[in-house]
């Protein structure tokens, strides 16, 4: 792939070096944490096989389009008009001056998103290490298991880690360092590098735990109903009544949201560096088939089906119902001490983790460097710079206080995602224009794009997005707002944390007012 056209300040634009590292990468942008812990948990708790029904419907009329819709918006901002991130592709768009500010939803998600996954992904670091020297071997219940990690993050004190919060800093920082690296290094030299690398390891690890899994059958013969086929049952089986459940169909649309990456603005920077007839929609399909594969078979084989093998279905119900961490963090470091080369296939659990989420946590921070090169005219050095100051110093509440990272979590990487969805589709079918996003969408198809999905875009995907908001602000952002169920003493923390969110979006509000400033002085590109 040859470069791109010059960017805004008339800089020459970086391009990915070929096909295959644009499509790993995209990948990597959509294969995180979620895909091996999100999505088992949320498939567990929400009706096994019936959760899969509206989870299928929601990726057709949901995650495709939107995904086409995020390249081609991408792809016409970058190719067109040199600009790599959402304001400056938003203002095109609508040809108004006052849409760029509605591209800061571009920005704020992903920049909100990186500060606490960069800790997160920096615990599955130091896990694959413990599971490597066997810190945690000798552990035998999901209570001291969660003590052992309470520890870690130095919310409790044990004996493992006697010097508190340290132990979790230096991974900390050692993660963040190596995001850091790697943005520096550019599109090319970093991000398609890192993809080529981490995502074949990434499903080589997967499809060895995978097959570790399969082969497991019943460990304890005197429970035959503790078994793998078990867990596969419990995971797969539809169960019909569920589906008349609201809560099952907003699980599915909010697990394809978080499982594609949309509405975070990386797709659009990714697809930025594309030329004007590169092919995006066999690319961008290809993309989320790769990702339905390692979600929907690798995810859905590994840690649920091998929790029912070791714990039974009543205490893996218990399990999916506590969460994403329960199952990663709690459970599986239990299970690897019950299976022959534990040590060995822990260190690939947490490195499998790892992958996932560097790949996402790169693609994250690409759309803000993309802003702070193109659009005041730095370094990618000094760009890399400033974004590693602004996330060392926004992180450290979310490692010294717990609400943090749960309020930043749905406010910035659950809520904020779908109203930028929104947003996106009033604008690329609506306001740029139903005819003019089919063409962007089609050109350089290397497939053709099934007529249907003109009339998706345009009417269902915004109803979608509509009701699918509408019931989050009812059943959980409302009663997130007033605080229900908070304790007293952590209300004081969930308030720090929304003035931080506040103070990130007046900041970036800020940034684009005066990036539009120094744009249109006299002697800048338009």
């Amino acid at each position: 792939m040859s470069k791109a056209q010059s960017d805004p300040l008339g800089l020459p634009r970086e391009a990915w070096a070929s096909r295959l590292g644009l499509i790993l990468a995209m990948a990597g942008n959509a294969i995180g944490l979620g895909n091996f812990l999100r999505f088992p948990t949320q498939a567990a708790r929400n009706g096994g096989g019936a959760f899969m029904i509206p989870y299928f419907v929601a990726l057709l009329l949901l995650g495709i389009p939107l995904m086409w819709m995020e390249w081609a918006i991408g792809r016409y901002g970058g190719s067109h008009h040199g600009h790599g991130s959402t304001p400056g592709m938003f203002q095109v768009l609508a040809r108004k001056r006052w849409v760029k500010y509605l591209g800061v939803l571009g920005l704020f998600n992903p920049m909100v998103v990186l500060i606490y996954y960069t800790y997160v992904e920096s615990w599955t670091m130091a896990y694959s290490f413990f599971s490597a020297t066997g810190k945690y071997f000798g552990i035998t219940t999901r209570q001291d298991m969660g003590n052992f990690l309470s520890s870690f993050q130095g919310f409790a004190r044990s004996p493992h880690f006697p010097g508190g919060i340290e132990t979790a800093y230096v991974f900390m920082l050692l993660t963040l360092a190596i995001n850091v690296w790697i943005l520096y290094r550019g599109i090319s030299g970093g991000i398609e590098r890192l993809a080529k690398i981490a995502m074949p390891l990434l499903f080589l690890f997967a499809i060895a735990l995978a097959v570790r899994v399969l082969t497991l059958g019943t460990p304890d013969p005197a429970r035959p109903d503790w078994s793998v086929a078990s867990g596969l049952g419990y995971l797969w089986n539809p169960d019909p009544s569920r589906l008349s459940d609201s809560g099952v169909w907003l699980a599915a649309a909010g697990q394809i949201f978080f499982t594609l990456s949309l509405g975070m603005g990386s797709i659009h920077c990714y697809a930025s560096y594309l030329k004007r007839n590169d092919d995006l929609a066999l690319t961008g399909l290809t993309t989320a088939a790769t990702n339905e594969f390692a979600e929907v078979i690798l995810g859905g084989i590994i840690a649920i089906p091998v929790a029912v093998a070791f714990f039974g279905i009543v205490e893996t119900q218990s399990i999916a119902t506590a969460g994403s961490f329960d199952l990663g963090f709690m459970s599986m470091p239990i299970i690897f001490q019950k299976i022959p080369l534990g040590h060995f296939f822990g260190t690939l659990w947490f490195a499998l983790l790892f992958f996932a989420g560097i790949t996402s946590s790169v693609a994250m921070g690409q759309p803000v460097m993309a802003f702070l090169q193109e659009e005041f005219g730095l370094t990618r050095r000094k760009a890399a710079m400033i974004l590693a100051v602004a996330v060392f110093l926004l992180i450290q509440p979310v490692v010294l206080y717990q609400q943090f990272l749960g309020e930043m979590d749905f406010w910035g990487g659950t809520f904020a995602l779908a109203v930028f969805a929104l947003v996106e589709v009033i604008l690329f079918a609506w306001v740029f224009g139903m005819d003019r996003a089919w063409e962007e969408i089609t050109r350089g198809a290397d497939i053709r794009v099934p007529r249907a999905f003109y009339y998706i875009i345009r009417y269902v995907t915004p109803l979608y997005l509509i009701l699918i908001l509408g019931f989050w602000t009812v059943q959980q952002a409302i009663p997130k707002l007033r605080m229900d169920g908070v304790s007293a003493d952590a209300r004081l923390q969930v308030i720090a944390a929304r003035l931080m969110l506040v103070v990130i979006m007046a900041g970036l509000l800020l940034l684009i007012g005066l990036a539009w400033r120094r744009r249109e002085r006299p002697g800048r590109a338009p």
